[in-house]
């Protein structure tokens, strides 16, 4: 079904996303969100495209004013046990499963749909599309983020305060170092030949 069609369609549409498919620790988070089509807010984009204070700014906002918003999560053991794509899809799914109102219809933001038992569409670039995507995409960045500055008040000198757990230059550079903590994910290439390198004694 044609996007436009969609939207003009249903009223309760949820927004799905999620932030962390990329990083080395920690969990990956998600986000449904059901806007109300009678209460527009001003200003919704794709996360990334945003500051941090108005990132924050927009899901206190999200928050008071949305029908109905929820997040889910896998863990980092369940990535390691499943791969990141399925953890995904599960953390999805514990989003669009613990929101307060049933949608009619869900629009996630990518290529794939997690299995769920309302009418779903999958969407390309969908947080730049979508508001109920765009707002998703806010509030698991918030939530994310807010979880990688209490890892770096645990662990100042990996810098996750920065790198919020991406695989850049400083961060690999501190797993090397310092070596894996108890939140990096096993299954992800550096960290596995890190654990390996040190097993080795090498």
């Amino acid at each position: 079904m044609e996007l436009a069609q969609i939207l003009q369609q249903y009223r309760l549409i949820a927004g799905v996303d999620e932030v962390g498919r990329g990083p080395l620790v920690g969990a990956v988070v998600t986000s449904a969100v059901i806007l109300d089509p009678n209460d527009p807010i001003a200003g919704l984009n794709d996360s990334k495209k945003l500051t941090e204070k108005k990132r924050e700014a927009l899901a206190i906002e999200i928050k008071a004013r949305a029908l109905a918003w929820s997040l889910g999560r896998a863990e980092r053991l369940e990535i390691d046990e499943i791969n990141i794509l399925k953890a995904t899809m599960l953390a999805m799914q514990r989003a669009v499963n613990s929101l307060t109102i049933s949608p009619e219809f869900v629009l996630i933001d990518g290529n794939k749909c997690p299995i769920l038992t309302y009418p779903s569409q999958a969407i390309v670039k969908g947080d730049a599309l979508v508001a109920a995507i765009s707002a998703a995409s806010i509030l698991a960045k918030v939530a994310r983020d807010a979880e990688m500055l209490e890892l770096h008040d645990k662990y100042p000198h990996y810098g996750f305060a920065d790198h919020k757990g991406y695989p850049t230059a400083k961060h690999l550079e501190a797993l090397r170092k310092h070596g894996p903590i108890m939140e990096h994910r096993r299954s992800f290439a550096p960290v596995r030949d890190e654990l390996g390198r040190r097993l080795s004694g090498l």
